[in-house]
């Protein structure tokens, strides 16, 4: 029996971000896809935010975090289909918080990409926000200072106490760490295209396969066997056509015949999992989307404007990346392309090293020029430097992007180029909810004719959906977005308020004050690490010796003191001079033996046959008091015992109590702490090393969150693309009917486009009618509940059973059901 779930991402509804669906196979829970939402939404004092929108804006993402964080620990098994955060954005902090710790699966790519754009959205958050963590409570007294505008719209400083009281209106951000991000994605399993994996524990006698999707780089759909369910394929958001960087899926492939075929081991599956976002889209040609953004850039460069394009952190920034490269070099532009982000080297850097993933007209041969030699020759070699620097390195010439520079901060980018300098800028986030490309907009539109170039929707809610609405509102009906036709460029005008959250550093008093709580936090963790050193010294000290011990121990130190000291004043006497002089030049031992003495000159020491054997008993063994003399081994002629001792050893007596014996405990937890740094993995060794690394970074100095209210006077031009790399309503369709599932599950859709596929199934003869579209939340149940035994025939009861060809005596044999 297949039970299904949408927590998120379900069809018939208006938000189809992020992803996140909950799959039950017998007894087997497997989550598909882990997305986050965008944390940062519009609030409700923004001009732009639509009346009917507010409610659910703002509170959408605790139904599903809530019903995640229920379903997180019992989970069995992960699936991620892309490295986007609408697919992979939540996994982090589920995976730090939620217990969501079962054996995750995923490409290469996707776990490189995932890190990157999860990486790039944490920091820009955090650093623009302070975010409440899992073990802070709301009501929690800090030192941290925040600032609100009160009702005159004035800034004051607000305690955290009083933030707290503030916040309990407001929804709950679940925002990992950078840290918990790295160690999320590291545990992560990676497979290759088309690479069977057999499952084991609970998960015992399922097998997942990848297979290749599109849209972004490692992209999965993912093709689970079951030997109850039979076969499900999950494939959302894939795209058919073959891009720069990336081929097309499988599942919508050209045959030799000239028409579309599917991938043979993906047809006739027993359940398709798939989406239906758009179905009832026309997409523009790719001939046209390209030459209207190519044109809309150069135009405005050439008139000494300047060009934003919010772009994501990770996937689809590649595609713009290529093609604006490969246009530079075409046209011989010389404007600035300015990609301001973070993990921007980090990224470019990752996807060189992964060329066999890559696909479209990125030529996978094309990996770099042969080397020439100083005589002017060609080596056999080819250059390996990872350097972006180095224009010879390796990787294909498509990804070295000549005419690309780096900025981490608007600061940065304005500090090379002034306002006024014609230049392209690539800002992440897309959605322009925080982070650069929303600092950059509020002065950006400001200026008349420069131009805001959107290439995708953004999730609704965000600042990015917003001026995609007011584009799409403001075209003609043959031209909207979804009409197959490109749009025409708009002139925006109005006022929009947007709120700014920004980091600044204390000053004066604040200053003084911060650095006081901070002087005194400090105190007082070195007051409570004393005292926890000073505990622990007393638990490995020996309080319970006896004094008697201490006495005999001590009589035994101070005898063999004595019986050594003896034994040097005999050596020193007999030798007649300083013992000084004897050890400079004494012979030197190899091997812990002392060498040969038969042949040594020891006259000019100054010592005689008597004062030699002195020195030789001395030297090898201790003995106690003078024993060179010609003495009887068992007494002296004195009738005295002499007593011989071969080392300086003292024997330690065991302690005990009424107990039995004392236990040393500071022996006990160093041999543990020994024993634990000798069990560790090399995963918490690289993540003890990259935290080390974190704290030997220049501390920043003090700051501030402060949020102000600004009113964008509207200036600029404003025109929307379509270059999200997704199919169509006809490719999907295309699709579905060629793979031709037996049942068919849709999600990802908002009602409109979910009712269009729905029907265009219905229209088929030869399709399935059980075509289900739950809402979130909603559990639908496919098939029965089966049990399957495995029998094992001891070879006794295998030998005695008899074989008969005669089809009448099993026709007349009992049946006993199992």
């Amino acid at each position: 029996m297949i039970t299904f779930t949408p927590l998120s991402g379900a069809a018939r509804s208006a938000r189809t971000i992020p992803l996140a669906y909950l799959l039950k196979v017998d007894d087997v829970q497997i989550l598909l896809d882990c997305g986050s939402p965008d944390w940062c939404p519009e609030r409700a004092s923004s001009s732009a935010v639509k009346e009917e929108d507010l409610a659910e804006s703002s509170f959408h993402w605790e139904q599903y975090c809530q019903a995640l964080k229920e379903h997180a620990p019992n989970i069995d098994l992960v699936l991620l289909s892309h490295g986007d955060l609408a697919h992979s954005g939540l996994y982090p902090y589920a995976y730090a918080h939620w217990g969501l710790k079962a054996p995750a699966y995923t490409t290469l790519p996707v776990q490189a990409m995932g890190r990157i754009a999860a990486t790039e959205d944490v920091e820009g958050i955090r650093d623009e926000e302070e975010v409440e963590d899992e073990s802070t409570p709301s009501n929690d007294d800090s030192d941290i200072e925040g600032i609100q505008e009160n009702e005159n719209g004035e800034d004051q400083i607000l305690s955290s106490a009083s933030e707290g009281r503030v916040a309990k209106g407001k929804p709950r951000k679940y925002i990992a760490t950078v840290q918990e991000v790295h160690d999320a994605f590291d545990s992560l399993n990676v497979l290759r295209y088309s690479q069977p994996c057999h499952l084991q524990g609970k998960c015992q006698g399922l097998t997942i396969i990848p297979f290749n999707a599109g849209h972004t780089l490692g992209g999965t759909i993912w093709k689970i066997r079951s030997p109850t369910a039979g076969t499900l394929l999950y494939a959302v958001d894939m795209n058919h056509m073959r891009e720069r960087h990336l081929d097309g899926t499988v599942l919508m492939r050209s045959s030799s015949g000239g028409g579309a075929g599917v991938f043979e081991s993906l047809l006739r599956p027993d359940l398709l999992i798939t989406d239906a976002d758009r179905a009832n889209v026309t997409a523009a040609r790719r001939k046209d989307r390209d030459a209207a953004l190519l044109d809309c850039i150069t135009s405005g460069l050439t008139s000494r404007n300047s060009v934003l394009m919010p772009c994501d952190a990770s996937t689809r920034v590649l595609e713009l990346l290529v093609l604006l490269d490969q246009h530079w070099s075409y046209s011989r532009l010389k404007y600035p392309i300015c990609l301001l982000s973070r993990t921007g080297r980090e990224m470019l850097t990752f996807v060189r090293s992964m060329m066999e993933w890559l696909g479209g007209t990125i030529s996978k041969e094309d990996v770099g020029v042969e080397a020439t030699d100083s005589k002017g020759g060609k080596g056999g070699k080819r250059k390996r430097a990872d350097d972006d620097g180095d224009e010879d390195a390796l990787g294909a010439f498509a990804l070295r992007f000549k005419h690309l520079e780096f900025f981490n901060t608007p600061a940065a980018l304005l500090q090379t180029y002034s306002s006024k300098d014609p230049k392209l800028i690539l800002a992440v986030p897309a959605t322009l909810s925080h982070g650069p490309s929303r600092a950059l907009f509020a002065e950006f539109a400001e200026t008349p004719d420069n131009v805001v170039l959107l290439t995708g929707r953004s999730e609704p809610g965000t600042l990015g959906r917003i001026l995609f609405d007011k584009w799409n509102d403001s075209q003609r009906d043959d031209t909207k977005w979804d009409r197959g036709k490109i749009g025409n460029n708009v002139m925006m005008d109005g006022v929009l308020r947007v709120k700014i959250n920004t980091k600044v550093p204390l000053q004066g008093a604040e200053l003084d004050e911060y650095l006081q709580k901070e002087r005194a936090a400090k105190e007082q963790e070195t007051a409570r690490k004393v005292a926890q050193a000073r505990s622990q010294r007393i638990l490995e000290a020996d309080e319970d010796e006896s004094e008697s011990d201490t006495d005999s121990d001590s009589d035994e130190e101070n005898e063999v003191e004595r019986a050594l000291g003896d034994d040097i004043m005999d050596t020193s006497e007999g030798r007649g001079g300083s013992i000084n002089s004897f050890n400079e030049t004494k012979p030197k031992r190899k091997g812990g033996k002392r060498k040969d003495v038969d042949g040594a000159d020891w006259s000019g020491l100054g010592l005689d046959d008597e004062g030699l054997t002195k020195q030789i008993l001395s030297y090898d063994i201790y003995l106690k008091g003078n024993v060179s003399k010609a003495t009887s081994f068992f007494k002296s002629q004195d009738g005295q015992t002499h007593r011989f001792r071969m080392f300086p050893y003292i024997e330690k007596k065991r302690r005990v109590d009424e107990y039995g014996e004392t236990i040393d405990v500071g022996m006990w937890l160093r041999k543990g702490k020994a024993l634990e740094e000798d069990a560790e993995s090399e995963e918490v060794k690289e993540a003890r090393r990259r935290k080390a690394e974190e704290e030997a970074k220049p501390r920043e100095p003090p700051s501030k969150f402060i949020s102000t209210e600004v009113d964008v006077q509207l200036a600029c031009r404003l025109l929307f693309v379509d270059l999200e790399g997704l199919h169509d309503g006809r490719a999907v369709k295309t699709i579905v009917r060629e793979v031709n599932p037996r049942k068919m599950i849709v999600v990802h859709a908002p009602p409109a486009a979910t009712d269009a596929l729905v029907e265009s199934c219905a229209a088929v003869r030869t399709m399935t009618r059980d075509v289900f579209s739950p809402t979130q939340g909603e559990t639908i149940q496919i098939g029965q509940q089966t049990n399957s035994f495995s029998i094992s025939i001891p070879d006794e009861l295998l030998a005695s059973i008899k074989m008969s060809r005669d089809v009448s005596l099993v026709s007349q044999a009992p049946l006993f059901p199992c």
